[in-house]
Order: C-alpha cells, then sequence, then structure tokens
C-alpha cells in the first residue's frame, strides 16, 4: 500500500517513539503481570499456611482433650516455629502455657506468655496473654511486675478482668481499700446476671471494713507480714 507523504511522517514518528519507549512499556507491563501473580501466589501461600496450621491446631485441641499435655507442647511449639504469623500460633502459645502452669513449670508457662505478647498480631490475644501472665507473676508473688503488666493499655472488653487481677494482687500485698477500689470497678463491669459478679462480691465481701484497716497504725498493719513470711517457706 502506497502512503502519501504526511502518513509517511507519522508511520516514521511512531516508529521512532516505540524504539525509544517501547521496552519501557513492555517492562511495565511485564511488571505489572508479575505483580498480579505475586500477590495471587502469596494469597494462595498464606491460604496453604492457615490451613496447616488449622490442621495441627485441630491435632492440639485433641491432645489436650486427651490430656497429653507433652504433645500440646510440642504441636504449640510448630505453629509457633512454622506458622507464626497466623491466629492459631498465638492460640496454641496459650494453651501449652496452660499446660505448663498445671505442670507447675511456671518458668515454661512465662516464656509461651510472653511469646504471644511479643508476635500475636491481634490486641484481644497479646490482653489475654497478659492477663495470664500477670496472674503467673502473683503465684510466683511478684506483685509489682504483675501490677506493672496490667498497666499496660488494652481493650476495654478487658477493663472487669484487668480490675479483677489488680484487686487480687493488691489484697495479696495487704492494701485492701486500693483492692475494694479495683474490685469496684471490675464489679461495675461485670454483667449484672454473670456468676463471675459473684465471685468479685465475695472477693470484696473478704476485704472486711478497710476503713477500720486504714486506721491502725503503721506496727498494728505490719503484723501480718510475719504469718505471711512462714507461709512462703513452706
Amino acid at each position: 500500500m502506497a502512503y502519501d507523504l504526511e502518513e509517511q511522517e507519522q508511520i516514521a514518528a511512531i516508529k521512532d517513539w516505540w524504539r525509544k519507549y517501547g521496552n519501557i512499556l513492555s517492562t511495565g507491563a511485564l511488571v505489572v503481570m508479575v505483580g498480579v501473580a505475586g500477590t495471587q501466589a502469596w494469597r494462595y501461600y498464606r491460604a496453604q499456611q492457615s490451613g496447616s496450621a488449622a490442621m495441627l491446631y485441630s491435632q492440639l485441641d485433641t491432645a489436650e482433650k486427651t490430656n497429653e499435655a507433652k504433645k500440646v507442647q510440642e504441636i504449640a511449639a510448630t505453629l509457633a516455629a512454622s506458622h507464626a504469623g497466623t491466629a492459631y500460633a498465638s492460640m496454641g502459645a496459650l494453651r501449652a502455657a496452660k499446660s505448663f502452669a498445671n505442670a507447675n513449670d511456671l518458668a515454661n508457662a512465662k516464656q509461651r506468655l510472653q511469646w504471644v505478647v511479643d508476635n500475636a498480631k491481634e490486641d484481644e490475644m497479646r490482653d489475654v496473654a497478659r492477663l495470664r501472665l500477670a496472674g503467673v507473676l502473683l503465684d510466683e508473688k511478684k506483685f509489682d511486675e504483675a501490677l506493672m503488666l496490667l498497666d499496660t493499655k488494652h481493650v476495654a472488653a478487658f477493663d472487669g478482668l484487668y480490675a479483677d487481677l489488680r484487686g487480687d494482687i493488691l489484697t495479696a500485698q495487704n492494701k485492701r481499700a486500693e483492692a475494694r477500689a479495683a474490685y469496684q470497678i471490675a464489679l461495675e463491669k461485670a454483667d449484672v446476671r454473670s456468676s463471675y459478679r459473684q465471685l468479685v462480691e465475695i472477693k470484696m465481701d473478704a476485704l472486711g471494713d478497710t476503713k477500720v484497716a486504714e486506721a491502725k497504725s503503721p506496727a498494728a498493719s505490719a503484723a501480718p507480714a510475719a504469718p505471711a513470711a512462714a507461709e512462703a517457706k513452706k
């Protein structure tokens, strides 16, 4: 086909433009294609990982129900090592921590709980781990460490549980007025129909008259320390 002079000039300009920028456009299209393929591959990988983690967690659940503590701990360790980015790893670590605590292995229980605090993606999961870790510290009579942990910002839904445990720690320290104030917060946050609310009320009643306790002299306030020390030696 013959082209007139103007058409030939337009064709030449197009060829020259393609010669300059064609490779760039081709490369750009390739990058986009690779990006799309990479995203799809990543989604597939995540789905595969999640499915594998779910299967392991199911095995952990069965092991816990059949009281196979060692198996629970082993599967939880595998989840943490191979599927740390999934919620299953955090849930497994929480259940492994419970298993260790039941065996009175508080060191390993704390280690698992701290792993959740450091690695869990969900705020609620980290809040649960901090709450349980503070409970272990209470068992170890590390009251100040436990209270510092409870001071960490947490999801509002946990306000009552955090206040309740704070009350337990303050009670252990014989700070009855402060304990009562903490239990009062827990009471206000509790569902009026829950049995948990009754437990908090029992704790408050057990504190007795905190005003009388505050009126005691420093010497009198120090008196309960001896039985506590004797108890610690047992």
